[in-house]
């Protein structure tokens, strides 16, 4: 009863609700809404003095429903919403004023029924008697148009090949009896007695055939599976026994059950030889390189040849010499790639006698490099001695197929192949460890499509894929593959679809997800078609907003967490629909700017680009950069035309050329994630929009099992302390905040904050106590990989109103401040700023197999066209906060004032690049390794030299914008007091106000950018033990000093920390003392480091 009602609306927001009350301005204005928090429940918004009060309506086991008011005034039961609403009209009935100003809903605009090429489905015109005033009179009417209509398509139709009396039957069911089916729809009768009458009839036989052989194939079945399924093997039984049932519904059994016993047969055969088809065991061919080596001044033609499956590569000087000069894997330690040289590498070596050799070699081009350094990392995972991994691939593909069935060969959408950032031919055979593939669109069932896709992949691969999930609304579908080896490292497989068609009951539109755990880390898979045309940009905003509400993945014990939360790694996949903002009139314009390659002013003008730019879709999600052609709109079968004018009733139609299909991704912070392709395929044409493939490396953790005693290992501790809270919302309410983590065995919650009102109309919320929260294993291997997920909750309805993240990595040195993005329903609600301290069992973090490749400490590469020598113009220290394209998470040490870096800060040093700088400051956002936050100085803290712009080896500089977010507000730094002792935190380095602070050191890296992280230049410090690797990020940009930095001083009472350290060969200073190359006369190796304890003039 209450969808009729206006001010009941339904499941719109929270931060909604507060608007329309904000703009209705009376005092007594209300609104009803369901609650965000309790299925079933209702939230009661009254606004008084400019302030939203929330009240709960809570249904009783007789679904009574009554108020949560205030306390003192009796509680009354009311059987429907609208009765509630007119009782509280009165006065004194507990709420803060009484109800008198509804609220109405605002209307939807329903997108229009889409049409195609194809053939309408249903009939041409309405027959329902609801639509006209004489009843009879119209259904006479439809019914004839409806008989007519049918009559006339089948006399169109080449009847030569049926039998007469099926040709008789059809007639007499179009001419009479489709009408007395529709009288007996009109009548609630929804069975169709005449098309089932009619289908008995053609299928008499058929339907006998059936009859005699499931009961065959059930014996053959149930010999086949000694443990019987209860599924298939009782279904013959029903069928045989009730000939009633559907023809339809016996041959759907009929088929299950052959591909039933075709597969247990197969796998029986198998087993018996040991044969595993071939296809367990993938067998990367041997590859060789033809490379250049200097030596002296001279160029040496080199060969290197990569065997990956016995895990050598050898050293030839011809390629047909011999092979007697190799390295086994364990002893190639490490892959340094250069930034300035794109085509150059080092490949650090161990010789028989220990000793330590680095050898450089130039590729022919980048792509040759990139697939050598894929090639010999697959060795190093191949052969490592690791029971779990560490580091897995993902391929992700999305492709609307235009309801037609896919051409023969589609092997290059997963190798890679195509327009863009692409795969070299040389990494084709090595397979990734998933395969996710979204379709629209998809003609196809959902079996042949899997088989389809298994079927190539076998072929590229040698591997038989296991099938995880695979999950269909309407024509959207996912599918995830595995690698047979993951089948018992997966687990909590979910799945699920959310509709956003016409009026959100359509599954036309919509999205299906898939969800998973693989051993410690979690996964989350998003495919979505949303609607179409340029102008819906809004609905199209409006449909991600739905999505992420209201699909159902992951952990349900997050539920005040939406699905960009509830995950290690989301990737969000599909025909997303957003489109190039140009007029029609600009089409061969467009035409022109793609055939010159030439997309950048394209893309400014990219829908999906804005709409992020302004954190109204895709909040901090990140995508790679785009060096593709739009993908849409083809001519079928050619890929040298797009047709972007499409004729209608109405006129003609523009679909201007657009990068509809996109993969996007989220990851938790600290987390190791690299982009190695990006791309589309341009030999894919059957459908109008081309295929777009990506793939991913993965840093994921294993289902840790401790080695200490738990009775006598020391209890570790996180403790989160002096968090101030700052909402974007005019609730009266007070506040709470909920700590979630696999680490924690229960969700922990504070007392109540303090509310205090900010000047621009914000509440500010301080959380005075500190919490200690204990995680069920205290190995720092464990915890540093580990995340602590924050909610801020309402009191009165315990409704979230922000969600963030933290990193337990963050805080492996020293106490440190963080400052947290908090989101709800994918909006900015506000910030969190706090400090964390970790108490870890003694113990090493082992080296992860993703350091095996590292880049180049090289001499400053200034970005080209993105703003010359930044090092001139600003003094900030970067620190290594990976993956800053996620969250806004900002970690600062102690109580060094430096705001740090965040989502919603602009960056705060960044001046106007100095001379030769075309563009001093970036449009649609800020480089997000423009500002790294400083950390405080740790216990011997080491001076940092920053790391310099460089350019993307593969498509000049990354220096781009992929900061996401105008909500550049300066949040003033609140005082904070100090840790507690027994988690004892470092003093700051000094009083000098003008000393940047000194970065925290850390043990090894992480990137969200094509190259692989690099540390800077070591110091000579008393603090050796730490290797401290330069910010990692989409540009590897920095900042640099513009004067020499100032040694640290040593803090007493505070014990260095033992950290282990992985290798890291980048620098001559890394090798023993005997190894390393002499410096030249009169020069220090690092001029630019000041020895220890002397004053820098």
């Amino acid at each position: 009863m209450q969808n009729y009602q206006p001010w009941y609306h339904g499941n719109i927001t929270r931060s909604k609700a507060e608007d329309l009350l904000s703009k209705a301005a009376r005092d007594g204005s209300f609104l009803i809404r369901d609650s965000e928090s309790i299925q079933g429940a209702y939230a009661l918004c009254v606004l008084y003095q400019n302030c939203v009060y929330t009240y709960r309506i809570l249904p009783n086991e007789d679904k009574k429903l009554s108020v949560q008011a205030s306390e003192g005034v009796p509680i009354r039961f009311f059987t429907v919403l609208p009765e509630l609403v007119e009782a509280y009209y009165s006065p004194n009935m507990g709420l803060v004023t009484h109800l008198q100003y509804s609220v109405q809903r605002e209307e939807e605009v329903d997108d229009e029924p889409e049409s195609n090429n194809l053939p309408p489905q249903l009939p041409p015109r309405n027959f329902t008697a609801n639509d006209v005033k004489d009843n009879d009179k119209s259904s006479e009417q439809a019914c004839k148009s409806l008989s007519d209509t049918y009559l006339m398509r089948l006399q169109h139709m080449d009847l030569s090949t049926i039998p007469e009396e099926h040709q008789i039957a059809i007639q007499e069911y179009f001419r009479t009896s489709i009408c007395l089916d529709a009288e007996q729809v009109q009548n609630g009768n929804p069975n169709l007695p005449g098309l089932k009458k009619l289908l008995f009839s053609i299928c008499k036989t058929l339907n006998s055939e059936v009859s005699h052989i499931l009961p065959v194939l059930e014996i053959f079945h149930k010999t086949l599976d000694q443990q019987l399924s209860p599924g298939i093997g009782q279904f013959p039984k029903q069928i045989s026994a009730d000939s009633g049932q559907s023809v339809s519904f016996r041959l759907e059994q009929l088929t299950k059950l052959l591909y039933s016993i075709e597969d247990k047969a197969k796998n029986s055969v198998f087993e018996s030889v040991g044969y595993d088809g071939g296809h367990r065991k993938s067998l990367i061919p041997l590859v060789t390189f033809e490379v250049k080596q200097e030596s002296l001044g001279i160029s040496t033609k080199m060969f290197l040849k990569v065997d990956v499956e016995s895990g050598k590569l050898y050293f030839k000087k011809s390629k047909d010499g011999p092979e007697d000069k190799y390295f086994v894997h364990n002893k190639i330690l490490q892959l340094v790639k250069s930034q300035k040289m794109h085509a150059k590498l080092v490949i650090v070596v161990e010789t028989e006698k220990e000793k330590i050799l680095r050898k450089e070699f130039v590729f022919d081009d980048t792509k040759k490099r990139e697939g050598f350094c894929q090639l010999l990392q697959q060795m190093k995972n191949k052969h490592s001695e690791k029971p779990e991994p560490d580091m897995i691939t993902v391929f992700v593909g999305t492709w609307n197929m235009g309801n037609a069935g896919p051409p023969h060969n589609i092997s290059s959408w997963f190798q890679c192949k195509g327009q863009g950032k692409t795969r070299d031919d040389t990494a084709d055979h090595i397979p990734h460890d998933f395969y996710v593939i979204g379709t629209q669109e998809d003609p196809l069932g959902e079996r042949e499509w899997a088989d389809t896709v298994k079927g190539v992949l076998r072929n590229i691969t040698n591997i038989s894929f296991k099938q995880v999930a695979v999950h269909t609304l309407w024509n959207i579908r996912i599918v995830v593959l595995a690698k047979p080896e993951h089948e018992n490292r997966i687990s909590h497989v979910f799945s699920d679809s959310v509709k956003t068609g016409i009026a959100n009951t359509l599954g036309n539109k919509g999205a299906v997800g898939v969800s998973f755990m693989f051993n410690g880390t979690s996964f989350g898979f998003v495919n979505s078609h949303l609607t179409s045309g340029s102008e819906k940009k809004l609905r199209r905003n409006q449909n991600y907003t739905n999505i992420l509400r209201f699909l159902n993945l992951g952990d349900k014990k997050l539920n005040p967490f939406d699905i960009t939360n509830r995950f290690t790694h989301l990737f969000w996949l599909g025909d997303l629909n957003y489109r190039v903002e140009l007029p029609s009139t600009e089409a061969e314009y467009i035409v022109t700017k793609i055939k010159q390659q030439q997309y950048q002013e394209l893309l400014s003008k990219d829908q999906l680009n804005m709409e992020r730019n302004d954190g109204k879709v895709f909040l901090h999600f990140d995508e790679e950069e785009i060096t593709f052609a739009p993908t849409y709109r083809f001519e079928r079968d050619t890929r040298e035309k797009y047709a972007y004018t499409k004729a209608k009733a109405t006129g003609t139609k523009y679909n201007l050329p657009s990068w509809c299909d996109r993969v996007l991704r989220k990851s938790y912070p600290l987390v190791h994630v690299v982009c190695q392709a990006y791309g589309v395929t341009n030999d894919i044409m059957t459908s109008d929009h081309s295929p777009v493939f990506a793939t991913f490396e993965v840093g994921v953790a294993s289902q840790f099992v401790s080695k200490q005693d738990p009775n006598s290992a020391p209890q570790g501790g996180i403790q989160i302390m002096n968090c101030v809270a700052t909402l974007s919302t005019k609730s009266k309410t007070k506040f709470f905040i909920e700590y979630h983590s696999s680490c924690l065995e229960k969700t922990v919650k504070t007392s109540e904050g303090e509310n205090t009102e900010d000047s621009d109309g914000s509440i500010k919320v301080w959380f005075g106590n500190q919490v200690v929260l204990t995680p069920i294993i205290s190995d720092p291997e464990y915890l540093l990989d580990q995340h602590i997920l924050i909610c801020v909750k309402s009191t009165d309805c315990d409704e979230s109103y922000g969600e963030g993240c933290v990193a337990l990595r963050a805080a492996q040195f020293c106490y440190t401040e963080f400052q947290v993005t908090l989101t709800h329903h994918g909006e900015k609600t506000g910030t969190l700023t706090g400090g964390i301290q970790l108490q870890t069992s003694e113990g090493k973090p082992t080296e992860k197999l993703y350091d095996f490749i590292k880049v180049e400490r090289d001499d400053p590469v200034t970005s080209k066209g993105k703003g010359s020598d930044i090092n001139k113009s600003s003094s900030t220290h970067a620190h290594d906060i990976s993956n800053p394209s996620y969250m806004g998470v900002s970690f600062r040490g102690g109580n060094v004032i430096d705001k740090g870096w965040s989502y919603s800060m602009p960056p705060k040093n960044l001046v106007t690049a100095g001379p030769g700088s075309k563009d001093g400051t970036k449009k649609g956002g800020f480089d997000v390794s423009a500002r790294s936050p400083p950390a405080k100085p740790c216990p011997g803290g080491e001076d940092e030299k920053m790391s310099e712009m460089f350019d993307n080896p593969l498509y000049g500089s990354m220096g781009k914008s992929h900061g996401w977010g105008k909500d550049q507000d300066h949040q003033q730094k609140d005082h904070l007091t100090p840790p507690d002792p027994l988690f004892s935190s470092p003093k700051p380095a000094d009083s000098d106000p003008d000393r940047p602070p000194v970065p925290t050191p850390r043990n090894r890296s992480f990137t969200c950018s094509e190259s692989k992280p690099q540390p800077p230049t070591p110091t000579a410090l008393h603090c050796s033990a730490y290797k401290k690797p330069v910010v990692p990020s989409r540009s590897e940009g920095g900042m640099g000093h513009n004067r020499p930095p100032v040694p640290a001083k040593s803090r007493p009472g505070v014990p260095e920390p033992q950290t282990h350290k992985p290798r890291d060969y980048r620098d001559s200073s890394e090798l023993p003392n005997k190894f390393r190359p002499p410096a030249r006369p009169g020069k220090d190796l690092h001029p630019e480091v000041p020895k220890m304890g002397r004053s820098v003039k």
